[in-house]
């Protein structure tokens, strides 16, 4: 499906489209391309999931495309909240194990346990898996504060040493949670969460980044035209040549 429009900002790969259901239909076609092109050069590939409203047009496209050995492809994601059960309606854990693992059976499916003990042996544990691992695709949506994951403008660090840490959420994040529908009140949220850390996000070989809707509008327009900053922790995709952002009219700021 072709883009409406097309723009190159830095090194960002801009698509923009009529609608939410077109955006998703496209990227997941380029994703289910890329991979299958993977897939015929090597013999597993490895995929660094989002989860979110912004996902689901996309997963549903991607799985009903059909035609991918999902067998050979190892999975992660990028965040899950801290002392929640992989059972609670907002656990990443339970959003992608019924909107992908169930559906299409990957060759493994490395989950952040985000009930763990001791989450700081967690973050080290699940960071070696990401560094054992090459990731051939990163799967990205951007939140309103210009967060990727969990990397909150509190907490970014363009340089970060760590590929996974624990960070305290901003107010800004929680609030969005609460607005998504995910849970009653800001007072339901928890305050901390694992997060993949940018440079690791970076390290992808192909980033796509899912941002549709009037709500992300303005944080859309500060990633492409401000600064590239910490302030805003989604402009680092300027300085990624391997990065897809995929808009609706709705979401590009006119």
């Amino acid at each position: 499906m072709k883009a409406a429009k097309n723009l190159r900002i830095d090194d960002l790969t801009v698509e923009i489209y009529p609608s939410e259901a077109e955006m998703a239909l496209s990227a997941a076609e380029i994703a289910h391309d890329y991979l299958n092109s993977l897939l015929k050069q090597q013999d597993t590939a490895a995929i660094l999931l989002a989860t979110g409203n912004s996902q689901i047009k996309f997963l549903d496209a991607l799985i009903a495309l059909g035609n991918l050995d999902w067998s050979r492809i190892n999975c992660f994601h990028l965040d899950e909240y801290l002392g929640i059960s992989a059972q609670h309606p907002a656990s990443f854990r339970r959003y992608l194990r019924e909107r992908v693992e169930m559906r299409v059976r990957p060759k493994i499916f490395n989950y952040i346990e985000g009930d763990t003990e001791e989450p700081l042996k967690e973050c080290v544990a699940y960071g070696k898996l990401l560094q054992a691992q090459p990731i051939d695709l990163c799967l990205l949506g951007i939140g309103e504060n210009g967060h990727l994951a969990f990397n909150d403008p509190t907490v970014a660090d363009f340089n970060d040493p760590f590929p996974v840490k624990l960070v305290k959420l901003d107010d800004v994040n929680r609030q969005q949670q609460v607005n998504t529908g995910y849970f009653a009140d800001i007072g339901k949220v928890p305050q901390y969460a694992f997060t993949v850390t940018i440079p690791t996000i970076c390290t992808a070989k192909q980033i796509i980044c899912l941002a549709p809707g009037k709500r992300k509008a303005k944080v859309v327009k500060e990633l492409l035209y401000g600064e590239v900053t910490t302030n805003c922790p989604a402009s680092i995709l300027r300085k990624q040549s391997q990065a897809i952002l995929f808009l609706d009219k709705e979401s590009f700021p006119s």
